[in-house]
């Protein structure tokens, strides 16, 4: 089990801001890219 306090982070690809682990992403963490849909949504609309 994961303590709240050292919750792995990474950085969102489109705002570049931090995000952390979340339950539902326990099992694709390697895989998350984006920290929200609305990111995840605008990838193609970057620079």
């Amino acid at each position: 089990m994961i303590k709240k306090g050292n919750l792995p982070t990474k950085i969102c690809t489109i705002c570049e801001k931090p995000f952390a682990w979340r339950k539902k992403w326990e099992r694709v963490w390697d895989k998350v890219k984006y920290c929200s849909e609305k990111c995840r949504r605008n990838r193609n609309k970057v620079k």
